[in-house]
């Protein structure tokens, strides 16, 4: 239910070139909607959800039920069914894992309220408006191909990787893991193990603690699927007497690009970081503005992301044919960064 105000406007300073605009909530009311996050694993989720509460904010025109699922899939399922029963305009779910939710999902349809996903992507039903969010498996591709061409410029001839991979299941952690093995498998890279950190430090350090035992001396590039994973890796490799780096024994990569990851590019720690961009809601508020004014939004709204690295880390490659281009980790890049 809708709770009446004074003439809300929204003013959005669209990110990635979208248009700046001013937007009035239809009828003088606020537009409830309900979040359903993954949970508050890494840095990238922390600025996934104030990315949200700061758009669908009162001030802004909205009433936002926020619920915090800490990782668990039924919580998550239950937190959507609470926003059903709260009669919510609609309802913003980023999925801990990729199944099991065409129930939920046709009961937000029988209920009448609109479903837009971000982030993560659900595969067992198309049940919602729109997805918003990354291409993970272009992110992976990108990490590959990136690592075909700094090893030819270095000279490496044999890559012998580990992966820390994300959370079991995640569409990020499926993308990222095909991406990156698609490109192995295509230039006979031999990767030596891929187990799973959950994206977060501690399940980086754990996973790489285990690699540096298991694989010393057999190893020299490690692959960590968030920034989180890879500072706990590094505090591994660093307990372990292993270098890692541009200048070290292993060629460090990343995803994510939060502010300290880029830090740590900066710092010659991580070698090359593959952007997520978490700023989803201003995208989000778009689909719900085009909702409210009875047009039909995009099914698949992907948002402009990058790939970091420092200045001799920075080679030519391709995705599919088409050129990319890589940022050279400034301070003013990592101010600007979130």
């Amino acid at each position: 239910m809708r709770k009446s105000v004074f003439g809300a406007c929204v003013t959005v300073s669209m990110i990635a070139g979208l248009a700046v605009g001013c937007m009035t909530a239809s009828a003088d009311e606020l537009i409830n909607v309900g979040f359903a996050q993954v949970g508050h694993e890494s840095d990238w989720r922390t600025a996934s959800t104030k990315s949200c509460q700061d758009v669908f904010s009162e001030e802004n025109g909205y009433n936002l039920s926020f619920v915090d699922c800490d990782n668990d899939e039924a919580a998550q399922k239950e937190a959507v069914r609470s926003f059903i029963e709260q009669e919510v305009d609609y309802i913003i779910i980023d999925p801990i894992i990729a199944t099991g939710w065409d129930t939920v999902l046709t009961e937000c349809e029988d209920a009448g309220i609109p479903v837009i996903v971000i982030d993560r992507t659900i595969d067992d039903s198309d049940k919602y408006v729109s997805w918003v969010g990354s291409n993970f498996k272009t992110e992976g591709l990108a990490a590959g191909e990136w690592l075909k061409a700094y090893a030819e410029k270095k000279g490496i001839e044999e890559i012998n990787a580990l992966v820390i991979s994300g959370s079991t299941g995640a569409s990020a952690q499926i993308g990222r893991s095909d991406g990156f093995r698609e490109v192995a498998e295509a230039n006979g890279w031999n990767i030596l193990d891929e187990q799973t950190g959950d994206f977060t430090e501690a399940g980086g350090q754990e996973v790489m603690e285990s690699y540096c035992k298991s694989y010393e001396g057999k190893f020299n590039v490690v692959v960590c699927q968030n920034d989180n994973e890879a500072f706990g890796a590094m505090t591994a490799m660093d307990n372990a007497g292993v270098s890692y780096g541009p200048n070290g024994d292993v060629i460090l990569i990343s995803f994510d690009a939060c502010t300290a990851g880029l830090e740590d590019v900066k710092a010659e720690k991580i070698t090359a970081d593959f952007e997520c961009n978490p700023l989803a809601a201003p995208f989000v508020e778009e689909v719900i503005q085009q909702l409210e004014a009875g047009e039909e939004p995009e099914k698949e709204v992907y948002m402009v992301e990058h790939w970091y690295g420092l200045e001799d880390a920075v080679v030519d490659f391709e995705i599919d044919g088409e050129a990319q281009e890589m940022t050279v980790v400034t301070d003013e890049v990592i101010e600007a960064q979130y």
